[in-house]
């Protein structure tokens, strides 16, 4: 299964029209983890799952979502509600609560992932204005029977190795 990841994207859509142009054909999923500034129907978030982050103005988005992608759970939201800018504990109580192995989040414009116990947390980082790195980015999400690999990507598209990280499927 491949999972694209993308957030604070702020406006952009050419950006985003083509990230998505590249993968969509490898993918079971896109997911936007908010501020993208776009209204629901723009054509950049079509059928991506989406949504609202603390500069968007779209209420059609919902705060919060819980989906199943290929029998994996997420829990996908911006992570302004839940301070992630100090802590993972309050993303990680929410997913134990609603029963998700993989959490999405944006916010942060900082690009990571990290696992503690079985739930892995990723922020695919910023399209548009990155934190703690010059590149701006994006994920990919990648889950077979063995391992969970995230592997990271600049805009244009170009892999960081350095940010990749793989993990032992449970």
């Amino acid at each position: 299964m491949n999972v694209l990841i993308v957030s604070d994207s702020h406006g952009l859509t050419k950006e985003l029209q083509t990230i998505v142009s590249r993968h969509k054909q490898h993918v079971d999923a896109i997911i936007h983890c908010g501020d993208s500034e776009l209204t629901s129907n723009h054509e950049a978030l079509q059928g991506m799952l989406v949504v609202r982050g603390n500069c968007d103005n779209e209420r059609r988005f919902p705060t919060d979502l819980v989906e199943e992608v290929n029998g994996v759970r997420f829990f996908i939201t911006h992570g302004h509600l839940y301070n992630v800018k100090m802590t993972l504990m309050n993303l990680y109580y929410k997913a134990k609560e609603v029963g998700a192995r993989i959490v999405c989040f944006g916010h942060s414009h900082i690009a990571g992932c990290e696992q503690i116990d079985d739930v892995l947390f990723i922020n695919p980082g910023s399209v548009y204005l990155p934190r703690l790195r010059r590149e701006k980015t994006y994920a990919i999400l990648h889950i077979d029977e063995a391992t969970t690999t995230v592997h990271f990507y600049n805009i244009d598209g170009k892999p960081l190795h350095d940010l990749t990280t793989t993990y032992t499927t449970k």
